[in-house]
């Protein structure tokens, strides 16, 4: 039997509504940022930045702020108990993957941010909000931080996929509640 958290005088299961909101619009915001990522014209040298690289460009930043919103709340609110009777390696395991899918969240957009900045682009949000550059024109670092962006997203979508084939396993496989505790309404 799961220990209930206790969290504002109510008891739960799973994830606060909020954890859970937060979790679904950041994959949703990332299944739009992959599709305009794979839509949008290959960055070249010299080239400004279009709708689509825009986009781009504003969804990344959406989606850190809202990954670093989630770090605060994960760590200022508790975390459901793992089920009782899971193996130590799976539990390690959820926490590695959620750690590196935290990490990947952060770096990705980060990456991207500097490579627009070493190529002087004007970055805004939604070509409304202007975003400070995070490195300067020209910046060598900023150069390279686009090549490791791209790998790194792909890193990121492996670990998304070991993410979802873990949630999934304990869903149809061990048909425990695992995946339900962060299903929205449950």
């Amino acid at each position: 039997m799961q220990r209930a958290i206790h969290e504002q005088g109510r008891e739960f299961d799973g994830y606060t509504t909020f954890a859970v909101g937060l979790h679904w619009v950041i994959v949703l915001l990332l299944i739009v940022q992959y599709a305009i990522g794979w839509t949008m014209p290959d960055i070249r040298r010299d080239m400004q930045p279009e709708t689509l690289i825009n986009l781009h460009l504003s969804f990344g930043a959406v989606i850190l702020a809202l990954l670093l919103l989630r770090l605060v709340w994960r760590i200022t609110h508790a975390v459901p108990p793992p089920p009782a009777g899971l193996p130590g390696w799976q539990n390690a395991a959820s926490s590695a993957i959620h750690w590196l899918l935290y990490l990947l969240l952060i770096l990705v957009p980060l990456l991207g941010w500097m490579n627009a900045s070493a190529r002087g682009w004007s970055i805004t949000l939604f070509q409304v909000v202007p975003l400070f550059p995070l490195v300067e024109k020209g910046s060598s670092l900023g150069r390279s931080a686009g090549d490791i962006h791209v790998v790194l997203s792909y890193a990121l979508l492996a670990a998304a996929g070991l993410h979802i084939l873990g949630a999934l396993y304990h869903r149809f496989v061990l048909r425990d509640e695992v995946l339900s505790r962060m299903l929205p309404g449950a």
